[in-house]
This record gives C-alpha cells, structure tokens and sequence, in this order.
C-alpha cells in the first residue's frame, strides 16, 4: 500500500464552543478515492473546509506527504495540491468554457502594454483536456459555459484541477443535483482521476455512488467518526445503517419492541 498523501490527526472544529468536528483522524492515498459520507449534518462540509483553507482546525493536524501544514486561505491549500470541486463546478456560466478553464492564470499573448489573453490557446487548452476526460461533444473554446449540463460542467472543473496540477481533490456532493446518465459520467470521470494518480476525496450522501467508485470509506456522525473502513469490508446495509444512525435506531428498535411486549404486541398510540 502506498504513503498517505493527505493525513489528519485528532482533528477539531468548535464554533463558539459547540464542537462540529471532533477527533477525525484518516489517511487519503494517491490514486484511491476516499468516500466522506454522512448525513444532512454530519460534519462532512466543515470538515472539507478545513481540508480547503476556509477554516483552521480548533486542534489536531494536517500532513502533507508526512510533513505538517497549516492552511490561512484556500490559495494557501490549492499551493499543496488540494483542489475542491463543489456540487455545481465553481465555473463561471456567463464565461467561455476557455476562460473560465484559466480564470486567474489566463495564458497571454504579445508583450508590455500589448499583451492580452490568449482566447484561442485558452479554448484549445480546455477542449482538450475535456476531450481526454471524454466530453468529445464540446469542441468550442468560446462556448458559454451555461450552455453545458451538469456533467460537462463537472468535467471542465474537473479537468481545469488536473490541469494545474492537484494531488488530492476534493469532489463535494459532485452527483447529487444530476439524472442518472449524467451521474454516472461523473461517476466515470473520478475513476479516470484514480487512474491518473490524483487522491480523490467524494463527500456524499448516496451509498450506491460511493460503492460504485470507494476504495476507502469514512462516515460521518455528528461530526465524529462513526467508522473508517475499506472497499468490501462492510454490506451496503451496514453503510446505509450508520449513516442513519446505527447504534441510535438499534436502540430505538429495542425500545419498540420492548413497548410492544409489554402491551401484547400493539404499537404505540400518536396522538
């Protein structure tokens, strides 16, 4: 088994005093995908956040390749090689797909007072790293990208992430707004980044999706770590389980049935 890239030890996050991230220790490998899952709740987006500069860890620690990190922005993260993609993609709809691909590092073109971007390098750059994550329908660099579905506008973040070189990438609920085929392509484009190297963390709550990509799984409860398990080592009923609250609805069942033994068998009365 590989080094860790990414490793969090005992991590913490409290908001005026109210703990939201307690004690989360895991090890995120290059060329696996971690699945973060948990429900409404769990702590799954704080914890992201932490991964992605927005917040500083209470207590606890971040290693990148075994050396400790510390995060004061994102751009301090995205210079570690972390790269998060939200459920939307983070583009830009009212931008050309090439511009949007290289907002913030735009390639130009001519010198000093005459220098200025380079559309044309810019939209060939973008098709064609979309071409090798198989979106071969878009072939325009000065497409809006408005224009693109769901999954081609996961695709071009995707791509735009690989492109300027992330190591770990952050994928945040990336199929939960999508239908069924455009899920499954995005589904597709985590395994080609498995495949390329690239750590993947996928937070989501749908179990199906992650048995379909995880190598490695982590749930989330009430911003603990309930369980911390590889691919195969749990049924997706023990998954579902958990992430709904294991050990609190086998408690809640055991009251019921106690109730019913006690009162011949008859569920409890709503009023």
């Amino acid at each position: 088994m590989t080094a860790p890239l990414l490793t969090l030890t005992d991590v913490c996050k409290s908001f005026a005093g109210t703990d939201v991230v307690s004690d989360v220790s895991l090890e995120v490998r290059p060329g696996e995908v971690l699945c973060l899952l948990g429900d409404n709740g769990a702590g799954k987006s704080t914890l992201i956040k932490i991964l992605s500069g927005f917040h500083p860890p209470t207590s606890g620690t971040l290693e990148i390749s075994g050396e400790p990190v510390s995060f004061g922005s994102p751009r301090d993260a995205s210079g570690h090689g972390i790269a998060t993609v939200h459920q939307f993609g983070g583009t830009f709809p009212l931008m050309g797909i090439g511009r949007s691909f290289f907002v913030g590092a735009e390639p130009t073109k001519g010198r000093g007072p005459l220098r200025r971007f380079d559309r044309k390098l810019a939209g060939e750059i973008a098709v064609r790293e979309l071409r090798g994550l198989g979106i071969t329908r878009v072939t325009d660099g000065d497409r809006l990208v408005g224009s693109l579905s769901g999954g081609e506008r996961q695709a071009l973040a995707i791509a735009r992430a690989v492109y300027f070189g992330a190591t770990v990438l952050i994928l945040d609920e990336p199929t939960a707004a999508l239908g069924v085929k455009e899920a499954a392509h995005v589904l597709r484009l985590i395994m080609q980044a498995r495949q390329r190297g690239v750590a993947v963390i996928f937070v989501t709550h749908n179990v199906t999706h992650a048995m379909t990509v995880g190598d490695h799984f982590a749930v989330l409860i009430r911003g603990a770590l309930a369980a911390d398990f590889r691919k195969g080592e749990r049924s997706r009923e023990e998954i579902t389980d958990l992430m709904a609250g294991g050990e609190a609805m086998a408690e809640l069942e055991a009251e019921l049935a106690t109730y019913q033994d006690a009162h011949d068998g008859h569920p409890p009365q709503l009023r």
